[in-house]
């Protein structure tokens, strides 16, 4: 696993400067791998993420579980934001959307999302995953539209 600080998309970044929310996610331990060996935390921004008590994705055995991933603004493009930080993080993780077995998406509008389908079909092809898709009133700040969170499995 890849435990590295990049730079997130831009306009992740100016929603993550107006972050002022503490909000406690049952993966706040993940900081101190170090008691935890079968517990490895990848940071996509470290300081952000460490402020707010999360990890962007945690590998427990074969499994990485990649947290909410956000989209922002207007549909079809707030899914594409989504879907190409999954790539960044999964790549980071020695991953592709080929090894995703479970996928959890909540959006504040489930006919946009599902006018979206194309866009997402083309980051799974013929590799589709579970899926679970609930619509909801809304996501950790208003400017989020989806948040798409997915569990991978490395290979054997």
């Amino acid at each position: 696993m890849v435990e590295t600080s990049r730079p997130w998309h831009p306009s992740r970044m100016k929603i993550a400067r107006g972050l002022a929310v503490t909000m406690a996610v049952a993966l706040s331990g993940c900081a101190t791998t170090a008691t935890h060996p079968a517990h490895a935390c990848y940071h996509a921004n470290e300081s952000v993420e460490t402020s707010i008590g999360f990890c962007e994705a945690v590998r427990s055995g074969d499994k990485l579980y990649i947290s909410g991933t956000v989209g922002a603004g207007e549909m079809p493009a707030a899914t594409k934001q989504a879907y190409d930080a999954l790539r960044r993080t999964l790549e980071a993780n020695g991953l592709t959307f080929a090894n995703v077995v479970k996928e959890n998406v909540y959006t504040t509008d489930i006919e946009a999302f599902k006018k979206a389908g194309d866009i997402r079909k083309g980051y799974y092809g013929a590799n589709l995953p579970a899926a679970t898709w609930v619509e909801v009133r809304r996501l950790f700040l208003p400017q989020f539209v989806v948040e798409i969170e997915v569990i991978a499995e490395y290979p054997r």
